[in-house]
């Protein structure tokens, strides 16, 4: 139920800013907020299934929108400038020892999973290249193999603690 009101609320919104400027009470007409409301209500009953399935209701929490905001312009910004110059050090220097490594990350979910290796595979110098799913491990192309089992503080820093934190 939960995700068909999202999905409603949503689309409304997103229906709102397609039709910003259309009118004269403030920046819609009369019609158009109308209008929209049965559109996003549609919307709603379409993709709520869909994104029920695949979405856990710990996302509809507005708190964890505020921690993915955070993680976003924060620490995963921060990682990703480090990143980008680490990168570029090695490419002037030649210090590179790449190899694919496996991690063991301690997450539950599938979204969870996905969200640690989009954010691995964005940084330079990692990428997530393939998935245990029984037991939830990356395998990661890294470009500074230490050894061959790290903990994935070494690879990724402190971003399997915030997919646990913004999605499980």
């Amino acid at each position: 139920m939960g995700s068909y009101i999202a999905v409603t609320i949503l689309s409304y919104l997103l229906y709102l800013v397609l039709t910003i400027g259309s009118g004269d009470i403030g920046l819609w007409s009369l019609g158009e907020l109308v209008i929209g409301i049965p559109v996003a209500f549609v919307a709603g009953l379409a993709g709520g299934k869909v994104f029920g399935e695949y979405i856990p209701a710990t996302l509809l929490n507005p708190y964890r929108w505020v921690l993915f905001l955070y993680y976003l312009f924060v620490p995963f910004f921060i990682a990703m400038a480090k990143a980008n110059i680490d990168v570029a050090i090695r490419v002037f220097t030649g210090n590179i020892n790449p190899g694919i490594v496996k991690i063991k990350t301690g997450l539950r979910k599938d979204m969870a999973l996905t969200f640690l290796a989009n954010s691995i595979t964005l940084t330079p110098g990692t990428l997530s290249v393939d998935v245990d799913e029984n037991e939830n491990e990356l395998y990661v192309h890294w470009i500074d193999v230490k050894n061959l089992e790290p903990e994935p503080q070494e690879i990724c820093g402190d971003f399997p603690q915030w997919a646990r934190r913004i999605i499980e």
